[in-house]
């Protein structure tokens, strides 16, 4: 199922181009804008636990820089039946976290500076075992490969905003006119659908990540108070990081801003603590 939303995202972001490349220069820009997608497919597929590393702008941490952290990754990795993922470190006060990577062979977590600050030992497992549930269920690709491609369509719309507004297009007068028209109104419409590829990933994958998870950990209060302390600072410390990679996080970075709960990529946190409280852990 998580292979075939994939090629979903892949076949759609290629349609998209195409379109894009017609607004701009007609089948001549069609032919430009599909080798694009076809380069775009092939990075975000083979390099998109990369990109997304890099778009948090998170950084490697060593066993000696953070032996705790390791010691519960390694154990829980142990339970959960999966290689030990490589372990990053975002840049933010915020407590957060998200895993990426296109397998359970190829994959990465990485936690924000302020998560082992705000929460206990239990919760911070709780959290750990929810990511690597997300790599045991295979999940993580479909959201890196998300995050890749809502970012790249998002660029890519700024890039022919300010191409139709200085003239770039088609020669002539009239095909020019309608041509600069024409990708003004793509440009509008393609940060639009950046952000309709990140509402596609189903909420669900949350829900199974929090059960997953909490198997793994053992338990459930970990992970259940860890999501509401998660949320509470979310809306009071701010995170910079880019909009197309909030789906990644176990909770919304951007859940302070209003337009952020408006189009939220997350389950509401008191529906995934109360699932929680409900499961019994066997």
């Amino acid at each position: 199922m998580n292979t075939m939303k994939v090629w979903l995202l892949m076949g759609g972001l290629t349609v998209l181009l195409v379109l894009m490349g017609n607004a701009i220069n007609g089948s001549s820009g069609m032919i430009v804008f599909f080798m694009i997608a076809v380069a775009m497919n092939f990075f975000s597929y083979f390099y998109s636990d990369k990109i997304a590393i890099k778009m948090t702008r998170s950084y490697p941490v060593s066993e000696a820089e953070a032996p705790d952290l390791y010691e519960i990754v390694r154990r829980l990795s142990q339970r959960a039946g999966i290689p030990m993922p490589r372990l990053y470190v975002t840049p933010s006060d915020q407590p957060n976290a998200f895993a990426t990577g296109r397998n359970p062979s190829n994959s990465a977590v990485a936690v924000t500076e302020g998560i082992m600050r705000l929460l206990t030992r239990s919760e911070v497992e709780g959290v750990l075992a929810h990511e690597l549930a997300h790599i045991k269920n295979r999940d993580v690709l479909v959201g890196t490969v998300a995050a890749t491609m809502a970012g790249a369509i998002s660029m890519i719309g700024n890039v022919i905003q300010w191409g139709a507004i200085f003239g770039l297009g088609r020669g002539d007068d009239e095909e020019g006119g309608s041509s600069m028209v024409g990708a003004l109104i793509m440009a509008i419409l393609f940060p639009i659908a950046a952000m309709i590829i990140q509402l596609a990933i189903s909420r669900s994958r949350e829900y199974g990540a929090d059960a997953t998870g909490a198997q793994i950990a053992g338990s459930t209060d970990g992970l259940a108070n860890a999501l509401l302390k998660l949320e509470s600072a979310a809306h009071r410390i701010p995170m910079r990081v880019n909009p197309s990679t909030s789906h990644l996080f176990i909770v919304n970075p951007l859940s302070g801003a209003s337009m952020a709960r408006l189009f939220s990529t997350h389950p509401p946190i008191q529906e995934r603590v109360e699932k929680l409280r409900a499961m019994r852990i066997r």
